[in-house]
């Protein structure tokens, strides 16, 4: 069970065992560049990413444990989602994430708080807000921080991230079939 809270606004978060997306999503994770607070060696971003839910990125240090995705321009971002294992990790799973967004590291401000309770498979975190217009963010920067994990532990075990974005509007098709030469040649707007 998950948890997500704007404020003084408590609602569900979705837990799923197969990923499931919609098809006007895209992931944005390839135009970004990722970094962690700290790594234990051969755990580092390189475990987030390689679609590989047996390996793991493991912080080595201090309470928040940082996972940073920095683009070269303002992108929008809809959906988060987590691969977390409470069964095989214990108390190397988070109990409390803090999603935040901004221009870069001066500025980041927290859009979300999630709180996970035994969570196994795939977590999905909205990044909507409250507002049904607000579909999705717009930033350069997204930091996922673990503030807490289950049963008081110290480092923290994430499987694989994934983000997800708008994908972009498709170029409107022509109403009219035109079959004559001359009608192609200005159907066009230049």
């Amino acid at each position: 069970m998950a948890t997500e809270s704007d404020g003084e606004d408590e609602g569900k978060l979705v837990v799923n065992e197969h990923l499931v997306v919609d098809d006007d999503l895209r992931e944005m994770a390839k135009k970004a560049a990722w970094s962690v607070s700290s790594c234990k060696p051969g755990n580092g971003v390189q475990s987030l990413r390689d679609d590989n839910l047996d390996t793991y990125w493991q912080s080595d240090g201090a309470q928040p444990h940082l996972v940073n995705i920095q683009f070269q321009k303002k992108v929008k971002l809809q959906l988060v989602v987590l691969y977390v294992d409470f069964k095989l990790d214990e108390s190397y799973t988070p109990s409390k994430i803090s999603v935040r967004a901004g221009d870069g590291f001066h500025n980041l401000k927290e859009i979300k708080t999630v709180k996970l309770v035994k969570p196994t498979g795939w977590v999905y975190i909205s990044l909507s807000g409250t507002d049904p217009r607000e579909a999705f963010i717009h930033t350069f920067m997204l930091q996922l921080a673990v503030i807490s994990n289950h049963l008081n532990g110290r480092d923290t075990h994430v499987r694989q991230i994934k983000i997800y974005g708008p994908r972009p509007n498709p170029v409107p098709q022509q109403p009219f079939q035109f079959t004559s030469r001359e009608f192609i040649t200005y159907s066009c707007v230049r």
